[in-house]
């Protein structure tokens, strides 16, 4: 915005916004062509329904006065500073029906409707939420503590949602809109979104946001939270350390990618990273680090670039570790050679419900690249690149916890051997809370030999075998 923009901004009167919230009282608080607000007919306080007219007047006189001067596509100061003036000289009006506390109340939400997340924000300002999920203007939802609950959030119509989709999407260089009606996004804390809009949500659009929190989860945090053992931790930290190749496997929301993030702490500061991931959300500590992110078509069908694309362009940026944020495709087989070819300490994640599956699926993946390869040559590939197996889930307390911790020992004919060497055992539930331990199976890895040999120091008795103990 130029300083011209800001002058004609400043100099528009607020008596036409006046005239215009007589009238809409005088409709019910309505404003001409637009469904009631979804909360008009429930219980509110006193108010509530004249705050809704006048924020909505309001909101859309000052879409009409900046909306064409760029202000989704930017988050700089200047749109900022427009909206809070406007905001100051519509709240200054007396023809406004509210009282001081609405005056400040409102400044501050158009200023958040315009170029911030709106009704949302709340939400991402509460550190005890986890997910948040927009299914419909009257339908907000959040995770809480492993437990999904719905709040008292509301967007005024569908129009609103697209209008926050619109403005995620922007300030990340993608695009939605009914010919590409789905969209994976991220915020700028590193949450990751994914947004669908009618014709894929036949009733409306839809927000799906992952949170990561203003702080990543840190190995203390793990520990405190339950999700590991120091002894697991222990080995999984030297694993690293030690260039060992490791797959985190688990369902959706069981904590694969904060793992990740808790394993990469590990990594030495002189290595060079080059992560890559769908929407990076990774946030390391090194300074030698290359995010790279995947891109879909553009509005010309042109310009997709995969996972694999960047895969294999990675193995030219002299990495010393690839981090894969998550396999899904036929990049499992790139992923597999680097690993097998001098590319080792690499780590990645696989949607699977235990480590045989993980296993299965990444089998899967590979045949997906398109070469005809026997099931034999892709299992070799598999047993001598990956060699530990990290299970997470989430349990029905809401506490994401490691399953199980298995070394890949080689083939047996045709099927890949692994041993557990550490697991969660389950005793029964206390309460809300699952009851239960962290043990070791008494398995001493194979590495362990080979780590000895190139000076790491791992005692034995971090994998004696425990039989009780609680979590």
């Amino acid at each position: 915005m130029n300083e011209i923009d800001r002058r004609r901004l400043a100099q528009r009167p607020t008596a036409d916004i006046a005239s215009r919230l007589k009238t809409i009282a005088g409709r019910g608080g309505r404003i001409a062509g637009e469904d009631p607000d979804p909360t008009a007919a429930k219980p509110a306080k006193p108010g509530r329904a004249d705050y809704l007219s006048v924020k909505a007047a309001l909101q859309e006189r000052l879409l009409d006065e900046i909306g064409e001067r760029g202000l989704l596509e930017s988050d700089g100061a200047d749109v900022a500073a427009a909206v809070k003036d406007f905001a100051a000289r519509a709240i200054a009006s007396e023809d406004i029906p509210l009282n001081e506390t609405e005056r400040v109340r409102l400044a501050e939400e158009l200023t958040d409707e315009t170029i911030g997340m709106g009704p949302l924000a709340p939400l991402l300002a509460d550190p005890a939420v986890s997910d948040i999920l927009v299914n419909a203007p009257d339908k907000v939802y959040v995770e809480r503590f492993g437990k999904i609950e719905k709040t008292n959030v509301r967007f005024r119509d569908a129009e609103h949602i697209i209008r926050v989709i619109e403005r995620i999407a922007a300030r990340v260089g993608r695009r939605i809109d009914t010919s590409s009606p789905m969209a994976d996004l991220r915020l700028p804390d590193g949450s990751r979104v994914n947004a669908t809009l009618p014709p894929v949500t036949i009733d409306g659009p839809t927000i799906s946001i992952r949170r990561f929190g203003r702080r990543r989860l840190r190995r203390d945090d793990l520990l405190n939270l339950g999700t590991l053992s120091p002894e697991i931790l222990e080995f999984l930290v030297i694993a690293v350390r030690a260039r060992k190749n490791i797959l985190i496997s688990g369902g959706t929301g069981a904590g694969k990618s904060t793992l990740l993030g808790v394993l990469a702490e590990a990594i030495p500061d002189h290595e060079r990273i080059v992560t890559i991931e769908d929407t990076a959300e990774l946030s390391l500590d090194q300074e030698h680090v290359v995010r790279m992110e995947t891109r879909p078509i553009n509005i010309e069908g042109r310009g997709r670039i995969v996972a694999r694309d960047l895969l294999i362009n990675a193995l030219r940026m002299r990495p010393d570790r690839i981090i894969v944020g998550e396999v899904r495709g036929a990049e499992a087989l790139d992923m597999l050679q680097a690993m097998n070819t001098g590319h080792d300490g690499g780590i990645g994640t696989i949607h699977a419900n235990s480590t045989r599956d993980a296993l299965s699926r990444l089998e899967t993946m590979v045949l997906m690249a398109g070469v005809e390869l026997p099931s034999r040559a892709v299992r070799e590939q598999i047993v001598s690149a990956i060699h530990l197996l990290v299970q997470v889930k989430r349990y029905d307390d809401g506490v994401r916890r490691i399953e199980s911790v298995a070394e890949i020992t080689g083939l047996e004919g045709t099927t890949p051997q692994m041993q557990e060497l550490f697991g969660f055992r389950r005793r029964g539930k206390q309460g809300r809370r699952v009851i239960g331990h962290f043990a070791a199976t008494g398995v001493i890895p194979r590495m362990v030999d080979e780590l000895r040999d190139e000076g790491v120091q791992i005692s034995s008795a971090l994998f004696q075998r425990t039989d009780e103990g609680e979590a």
